[in-house]
């Protein structure tokens, strides 16, 4: 891990109670970072809609996983980059076996989204299986 950098680690239980400390702290980072509201909102939906997979579908709301969520800002003089990382501990997926939400017979569905609005919001998504067991979502924005 770089030392040349801010680095905030916030470990949850898999559950949605802790979620608005979340994004509060995941709005907080943004104006930091110097992101305008706009840019802030996005960021705090891509965060959110994270969490929320990495409990429910990741975990599956098991109170015995747990959701770490890390904020980076790097470098730590003049940061450049914005940086969200979300890890679970469960089975993890393969993202290419994903519903398309735009697909016609998707469209009207009430949930799917949430990858397709990270990669949208932010400027780099790189979604992966954990070598320990469990899925990492690192989601960037550039400052």
């Amino acid at each position: 891990m770089s030392t040349d950098q801010h680095l905030i680690r916030l470990e949850i239980p898999s559950s949605f109670h802790l979620l608005d400390l979340v994004q509060a702290l995941s709005d907080r980072m943004s104006a930091l970072a110097g992101l305008d509201e706009d840019a802030s909102h996005w960021v705090s939906v891509s965060v959110r809609e994270s969490v929320i997979n990495a409990v429910k579908h990741g975990n599956r709301e098991d109170p015995a996983k747990h959701v770490t969520v890390e904020f980076t800002l790097a470098p730590r003089t003049h940061p450049d980059e914005f940086s969200v990382t979300v890890l679970d501990e469960g089975e993890g997926f393969d993202c290419e076996e994903v519903d398309d939400p735009l697909a016609p017979e998707n469209l009207l569905k009430s949930s799917g989204r949430g990858i397709f609005f990270m990669r949208n919001f932010m400027d780099d998504v790189t979604i992966a299986r954990r070598p320990e067991g469990g899925m990492s979502v690192r989601m960037v924005k550039k400052l």
